[in-house]
């Protein structure tokens, strides 16, 4: 297929896409609809740059007036970076092209709203919208930002490549166009980020000196380097977060507060930071060698330069510079960088992060794509089919996306063009979904709306977190449509609460009201028919829009605080909408499921339900007498063996076999260890009688 076929079947998908998900009932006649599919573009836009590393995340946000218009922001960890968005939607296919006079009016629209935004804007905004939020932390940022990122995306085709920085309010504001080319060639690139290449040479000035190691037969080569601290200040200050992409633990690194010891050096001890540090290990795909001009080697080029340890560093050096003023010119890193060959960057990288990593206490957290766990549940989902529905006898599959560009680059396979409309009839864009998607359908179901506010990628992370906390998981087939059905249920909820209308706030509102739901139902709600329907029923709908109208009135009026977008991201947030008295409907409380009555049904409680091997042991465990476990805890009192809280846990194991009630999980899994450890200090399994 060629480029240009390939870049107008890529319009159409996303036209779609967008078409797909903005569709919440809305009269395409009342001039709503356009708008939001401008806001579902802009936040397609917003998760492919965070995928692609360009962002750390970002949030909707429409607001347009005379000569100002804004679609979104975002502000990094470190509170000293802004980035704002704008859009131009055109829905054409094949792409138009937008002119430069078209993306000049843009940008000063969006520069208009930025310095009102820095000037006290949110004062004349209603409170109640998220514009006004958006404005005020603008605002209440104005003295700590230190640079502004402004974007413009588009479906069209853009004639300005490039646009110098400007500085406006005393920040350094630089321009960024995607258009559609620039965002197929990112996606369809097979990457999982757009690369970062360094020219050390022409950007900093300075190749970087270098010991090669010796040749071999090795699949990777090694240097050892001295980067200067300056450069390295500089390098994170452009490219930020993209350093870290490989290694989320250094994401995480880079993220915590930073080290005492290594402010302290840089501030006092300069000069000594080499020999108290222990540097930084890097990965790239290639780079360059030039000669020195005092001899020696030095890496002039790197193409994909990653930090995979050492990311609290990288950051303690920057922050030294941003906040304490320090001078770095006599600080030097040492720096190990690891070249591997693309085609191993995926299976080598990974490992190199984790033994360099091993130190740590997140270490075992594996944030990368090829977890066992997202790899399994993308083999489900290419092989699951979904049950025909409406009375057709066509089914579909749910397409899981481990990695980014997965779909099109598997619709892109097929070698014609009815080939691939049978592909996208089997594989729906509407039934699409990413590992960040997995994370919010789960922690909502988690009943952690306060995290999912957070945005994607933090709340990617803290997921991942609790999955690596779970230990073992073995995804199966029930796992997998169950997981389909919350899919099912947050979208649906997503339309719902878009038909509403409340003007803003749809994530927030739709994440805490499922989890409202949850917490009220005790996670009862049926998913195993709603997998078989493939959509809710209409009593589910309707406690959907009952309870969202009542979570929005909530989340608008925080108290002591102007912030509702901050308010969400707190756990005294979500406490205050649990304890909200909503009367659910009578028919759907009807549909719940009716535990300890004979019924089929399960209840799910995602990633704490037990597998497989869970559920044998539970059955094994299941089988040791009550007085057994009664006397097992009666000997550990008296001889003051285990834990208080393992002959706790015996006594209770006790009662539950004495009703017939089987162990959770958690409980089944202590137990194995409660029976080995007390059989390894002589309790006699077989004499508790005795005893």
């Amino acid at each position: 297929m060629s480029t240009q076929t390939g870049l107008i079947q890529f319009a159409e998908d996303l036209r779609q896409e967008v078409i797909s998900s903005s569709d919440g009932g809305i009269d395409s006649e009342d001039g709503e609809a356009d708008s939001f599919r401008e806001d579902e573009f802009t936040r397609l836009m917003i998760e492919s740059l965070t995928a692609a590393g360009e962002l750390e995340d970002g949030e909707v946000c429409y607001y347009r007036s005379r000569g100002i218009k804004v679609n979104g922001y975002s502000i990094n960890q470190d509170l000293d970076c802004l980035n704002l968005f704008i859009s131009i939607h055109t829905q054409s296919v094949p792409p138009v092209t937008v002119t430069k006079q078209e993306v000049e009016t843009a940008f000063r629209r969006l520069t208009s709203f930025l310095q009102q935004a820095l000037k006290g804007y949110h004062q004349s905004l209603e409170e109640a919208s998220n514009v006004f939020d958006m404005a005020l932390n603008i605002h209440d940022l104005r003295k700590q930002l230190s640079q502004v990122r402004l974007y413009l995306f588009t479906d069209g085709r853009t004639t300005l490549d490039v646009k110098k920085h400007e500085t406006i309010e005393n920040l350094i504001c630089s321009f960024h166009v995607w258009d559609i080319e620039r965002t197929y060639r990112c996606l369809s690139s097979g990457k999982q980020r757009e690369t970062i290449e360094i020219d050390f040479e022409s950007q900093y000035g300075v190749s970087i000196p270098c010991l090669p190691m010796p040749a071999s037969n090795s699949d990777y080569s090694a240097y050892m380097a001295i980067i200067p601290g300056e450069i390295l200040y500089k390098i994170y200050a452009e490219y930020g977060p993209r350093l870290l992409e490989r290694n989320v633990r250094s994401f995480l690194q880079a993220r915590g507060k930073v080290n005492k010891g290594i402010r302290e050096t840089i501030l006092k001890e300069p000069h000594r930071f080499l020999a108290y540090n222990n540097g930084i290990s890097a990965t790239a795909e290639a780079v360059e060698l030039t000669d020195l001009v005092g001899g020696g080697k030095g890496i002039k080029y790197a193409r994909d330069l990653q930090i995979v340890n050492g990311g609290q560093t990288t950051a303690s050096i920057y922050q030294a510079v941003r906040k304490d003023k320090a001078d770095v010119s006599d600080i030097y890193v040492q720096a190990k960088l690891s070249v591997v060959d693309p085609e191993q960057v995926n299976e080598i990288v990974p490992l190199i992060s984790r033994y360099a990593n091993n130190q740590n206490k997140v270490s075992e957290a594996d944030f990368s794509a090829n977890d066992p766990f997202h790899i399994k549940i993308e083999e489900l989902s290419r092989t699951i089919w979904a049950p025909a529905v409406d009375g057709t006898q066509r089914q579909t599959r749910w397409f899981y996306e481990r990695a980014r560009g997965q779909y099109l680059d598997a619709k892109g396979r097929e070698p014609t063009l009815a080939k691939k409309k049978a592909f996208a009839t089997v594989h729906p864009t509407s039934q699409k979904f990413t590992k960040t998607d997995l994370a919010k359908f789960e922690n909502t179901w988690e009943q952690l709306p306060h995290l999912v506010s957070r945005g994607a990628q933090k709340n990617f992370i803290d997921f991942t977190v609790r999955l690596t906390k779970r230990g073992r998981f073995e995804v199966d087939e029930t796992y997998f449509k169950r997981l389909v059905a919350k899919a099912i249920l947050f979208r649906s909820a997503e339309k719902i609460v878009q038909a509403e209308q409340f003007g803003g706030y749809r994530a927030n509102i739709v994440t805490y009201t499922i989890a409202y739901l949850c917490h009220k139902t005790a996670q009862c709600i049926d998913v195993d028919t709603i997998w078989k329907q493939q959509g809710i029923s209409s009593a589910i709908g309707e406690a959907i829009a009952i309870v969202s109208r009542q979570v929005h009135q909530t989340i608008t009026d925080p108290p002591e605080g102007r912030n509702v977008t901050e308010w969400c991201k707190k756990e005294d947030c979500w406490k205050t909408i649990q304890a909200l008295d909503i009367e659910l409907p009578a028919a759907f409380l009807k549909e719940l499921i009716r535990v300890n009555q004979g019924t089929s049904h399960q209840v799910d409680k995602g990633i704490d339900s037990p597998d497989s091997l869970d559920l044998e042991i539970i059955a094994q465990v299941s089988q040791v007498p009550a007085d057994t476990w009664f006397q097992l805890s009666h000997w550990a009192k008296e001889t003051s063996n285990l834990q208080p809280w393992q002959r706790s846990l015996a006594f209770s194991l006790g009662r539950l076999a004495a009703t017939n009630k089987n162990p959770s999980r958690k409980q089944a899994n202590q137990a194995v260890n409660i029976l080995q450890e007390a059989e390894r200090l002589g309790f006699n399994l077989n004499l508790t009688h005795l005893i």
